[in-house]
């Protein structure tokens, strides 16, 4: 009789995982970033062959990838194991060497944009303004490089160029809830906005003639599509969906049709939009959430789409067809899609009678352990949503139940209530998380003895607070890259975030009894609960100084701590190898926890 192990650790981290993707403009050659050797490289595909084959072997994840107009050449941008000092590179389709295009040690290269011609490379920099940043022309005929907007009071960031180079569309980023947005034309800059004292964002944008399309929420809670005349300087509402949070919009030359992609909660939806009658029509997306996409000249689109039991992959819809083709097919290895977990959305009040969502991933039944991790997510201005995490799979397949919340400042559910955790930090959404835990309580969803709490970034700070004021709610705690103490935390951050920090987090002067409030390490005291600490050497965001200091400390009061440091990577794991040895410390640490109990009884 042949028979088979439970699946291991490997079995889901070797889920390969594609973070970006661009197709030439022939469609012939689809380019993707994907860790298929358990280190992130470029690889290709000759559509509409499937086969893939490596491109790059630099082993590092990428942030840029754009293909030139003439289908000669590549854009891509990569930083040094996490560090996000992007460099960008053109690369020849067939791969190979990478030439440098803007690279500077110590410095950012972002949002590259390409002429029509090819000639022109557009982008932002920290280089010569690291606070608020510049937008820059680099001629690649000439090696001439000049500034085209200068950026003054708030971090800019490049986000459109018209096929003209006349128009160029930036944010001023004064907040992630307060980001208007300006067309520079002529040497002047002009708002594509009317004035008001209220903070909205602008977000994506395309431009259509003589009109720019863009998503925003100037006006209202939710983004939705509006559009600025160029030559008259005119605003208008387009289009809105009731309690849908409008995020990214393409547009399809063939048919002068937009694409827009919604968010409702956990979800993702898009819709078809007809400029010339003003319709729209909801297309079904083949997964619950989408990363990315494109639209060829032909009207065939292409997107990155997964869901909570099906990793993210890539599909075309070709034009005038409703049906999508999935071109790549990552799994997990051994795991049959119907052996994984589908999440259940709850909703729960919080402290204040305010509803909160969250999705709830339950252990089946013949492998239960009675335990519930609690995983505040990161952000903290993102949220839970349905797709996939081999983290989450694996601790389900292991036993443990999941619940992870999307508590206030989540995005998702309009723009007031991502404002509500802005110098927040330590209050509501840590009530929103506790309240959670009740509701589970009294519906039997978890045992109130046997709670574990996670977290990374901002859910690594959320796992280190909740540990120094509600301890008697957990048995073990692990920190993710989480900030220890909100004064070094918001010194420590690159240059170019910290105009944001006062109305993000608070001002260290002003709103000192606040943040020592909201800090963590000042509830060492209440930290009593084994905890495991993990930290990337090399993370730009969350310096290893804030899991030094907390590990240091808990250790001088002899507490069980564990401190697991990773020189390699950054905000994050970009190396199977360190995938796998994380989230296998994560469980045996767990798991000596749940057979401690089972002892017990």
């Amino acid at each position: 009789m042949v028979t088979f192990k439970k699946p291991d650790i490997e079995n889901f981290y070797r889920t390969f995982n594609i973070q970006a993707f661009t197709v030439s403009p022939d469609e012939s050659q689809l380019v993707f970033s994907t860790n298929l050797t358990g280190k992130y490289n470029l690889w290709a595909m000759d559509l509409p062959n499937q086969y893939p084959y490596p491109l790059t072997f630099i082993d590092q994840s990428c942030q840029a990838l754009t293909y030139s107009h003439d289908g000669r050449f590549l854009v891509v941008g990569f930083d040094q194991d996490g560090d996000e000092n992007t460099q960008l590179y053109a690369l020849s389709p067939a791969g190979g060497e990478l030439v440098a295009l803007r690279t500077e040690e110590g410095h950012r290269h972002m949002l590259p944009f390409l002429s029509k011609d090819d000639k022109r490379l557009y982008y932002t920099s920290t280089k010569g303004n690291e606070t608020y940043l510049n937008i820059y022309r680099y001629n690649l005929e000439k090696d001439e490089e000049s500034v085209v907007v200068e950026g003054d009071g708030a971090a800019c960031f490049l986000v459109a160029v018209d096929e003209n180079e006349t128009n160029f569309v930036y944010i001023k980023q004064y907040a992630n809830t307060y980001s208007p947005g300006f067309v520079f034309q002529n040497g002047q800059s002009y708002s594509l906005t009317p004035e008001t004292e209220e903070q909205f964002t602008v977000g994506d944008g395309v431009f259509v003639e003589n009109e720019y399309f863009f998503l925003t929420t100037y006006g209202e809670d939710f983004a939705y599509l509006a559009k600025f005349n160029l030559d008259s300087h005119e605003f208008g509402k387009v289009l809105s969906i009731e309690k849908e949070e409008f995020g990214a919009i393409r547009y399809d030359k063939s048919t002068k049709s937009l694409y827009l992609l919604t968010a409702k909660g956990v979800n993702d939806y898009l819709y078809h939009y007809d400029l010339a009658d003003g319709t729209h029509k909801k297309i079904e997306l083949p997964a619950s959430i989408v990363q990315g996409g494109t639209v060829a000249d032909s009207g065939n689109l292409y997107i990155l789409a997964g869901s909570a039991t099906k990793p993210f992959n890539i599909f075309v819809k070709e034009a005038g067809n409703d049906a999508w083709k999935q071109l790549t097919n990552l799994a997990v290895p051994g795991v049959k899609e119907e052996h994984l977990v589908k999440p259940e959305v709850l909703t729960y009040p919080s402290y204040d009678g305010l509803m909160m969502e969250a999705l709830f991933f339950k252990a089946k039944e013949d492998v239960n352990n009675g335990h519930v991790i609690l995983w505040p997510h990161g952000g903290p201005q993102a949220a839970e949503r349905n797709n996939f995490r081999a983290m989450f799979q694996f601790l389900v397949n292991r036993g443990y139940s999941i619940f992870a919340p999307n508590f206030r400042g989540s995005t998702g559910y309009g723009l007031e209530f991502m404002k509500m955790v802005e110098g927040n930090w330590g209050e509501g959404p840590r009530l929103d998380n506790i309240a959670g835990l009740e509701y589970l309580y009294e519906n039997g969803l978890a045992d109130r003895k046997r709670t574990l709490l996670m977290g990374g970034s901002y859910g690594g700070y959320m796992a280190l607070l909740l540990h120094g004021r509600h301890p008697e709610y957990f048995k073990a705690v692990v920190d993710i890259f989480g900030p220890s103490n909100l004064f070094s935390f918001i010194e420590s951050v690159p240059e170019h975030w910290k105009p944001v920090m006062n109305q993000w987090v608070g001002d260290p002067v002003k709103d000192f009894d606040k943040l020592t409030e909201f800090s963590p390490i000042t509830y060492l005291e209440n930290m009593t609960k084994p905890m495991l600490i993990i930290q990337g050497a090399k993370d730009p965001r969350v310096v290893k100084q804030e899991s030094d200091q907390i590990f240091k400390a808990l250790q001088e009061k002899g507490r069980d701590v564990k401190y697991l440091v990773l020189e390699d990577e950054g905000h994050g794991f970009s190396k199977k190898e360190n995938e796998i040895l994380v989230n296998r410390t994560i469980l045996e640490f767990f798991d000596q926890f749940v057979e401690a109990k089972v002892l017990a009884e």
